[in-house]
């Protein structure tokens, strides 16, 4: 008999062929690789345990989201080791040679890791909030109406999300690794009704859950358009590049606004969350697809070597 439903902190990232799950104590990669799963659990260290002030509200935010791109880039190297490789690979260059041999292994990993986080974040910045507000500045030309141009710069960051998110959803690998996006989806559900975790009981579960990384990318640019209209309502920037450094100024602050806001949502149930909710929930639609058997095999192995042993430290 199933318990009463609740939500759990439990969460999770799709990998290559695998899933890492993340719950209060620890973390785990499940990768199916040519001879079977491959298993790795890591005990958490949070930044916040050495610094009690950066868990504060609207300063977590910030490093939570930081912290979980390191974690998730170190998982998506691990999962690639096992990802077959085509035929005809070349061998490493002169530079990965010598950078080997100069850092070494663990030096060499820590470096691509920073590397890729650093890339990946520049990358959206610039893609999602400030190539928009470029962009928008040649409304400009014809006329000199701040709404305008401020209504310009939302419709093209909107835009150019969509448009994204939705050309990358039909790239064939991307497309079967948001399939593992769903498997991981599922299972937390099926975790969180008190079912028991088998493939039959997770395969019933919805593939769209409200506390999801692709929600909190929409809510960033949301939260990013509102505040970013707000203030340059209230003080004009005639200056493109002044705008821009503004808004790269205000972005720990729109990451801490939509962490806490989806915190909330995540962790209540009524119909203003339930509303609030819907259009990341939408979004998802691009982000997760229906798994095979055996992606949620994968995703439930994952979730249950994080949970926790006392009964409700993972209550949300």
């Amino acid at each position: 008999m199933a318990e009463k439903q609740f939500k759990t902190t439990i969460g999770g990232q799709a990998l290559i062929e695998g899933i890492l799950m993340r719950g209060p104590e620890k973390q785990c990669i499940v990768v199916r690789g040519p001879e079977g799963l491959v298993i790795k659990e890591e005990e958490l260290k949070l930044i916040k345990d050495r610094y009690p002030i950066l868990g504060l509200p609207f300063l977590r935010g910030s490093v939570t989201f930081l912290d979980s791109m390191v974690k998730g880039v170190k998982a998506l190297m691990f999962s690639a080791d096992y990802f077959p490789e085509e035929a005809g690979v070349e061998e490493p260059s002169k530079f990965e040679q010598w950078l080997d041999k100069k850092l070494g292994n663990e030096k060499m990993e820590k470096a691509v890791i920073g590397f890729s986080v650093a890339l990946a974040v520049c990358f959206s910045i610039g893609l999602f909030m400030l190539l928009p507000t470029f962009l928008a500045s040649f409304v400009e030309k014809v006329t000199d109406s701040v709404l305008v141009r401020n209504l310009a710069d939302a419709a093209l960051r909107i835009a150019i999300f969509m448009t994204y998110m939705i050309a990358v959803s039909r790239m064939k690998d991307i497309r079967r690794t948001f399939s593992y996006h769903g498997a991981e989806h599922k299972t937390i559900f099926c975790y969180e009704k008190g079912l028991e975790l088998t493939v039959d009981n997770v395969r019933m579960q919805s593939k769209h859950h409200p506390r999801c990384g692709t929600s909190f990318l929409l809510i960033v640019i949301i939260v990013a358009i509102l505040i970013n209209t707000a203030i340059f309502a209230l003080f004009p920037v005639d200056n493109v590049f002044l705008r821009m450094l503004v808004q790269l100024l205000l972005l720990p602050l729109v990451v801490g606004i939509t962490y806490e806001f989806n915190r909330y949502v995540g962790g209540h149930d009524n119909p203003v969350t339930n509303f609030l909710a819907k259009p990341g929930l939408w979004m998802q639609n691009f982000t997760t697809f229906e798994p095979d058997d055996s992606m949620m095999e994968v995703a439930i192995e994952a979730l249950k070597r994080v949970i926790p042993a006392e009964e409700g430290k993972d209550r949300w």
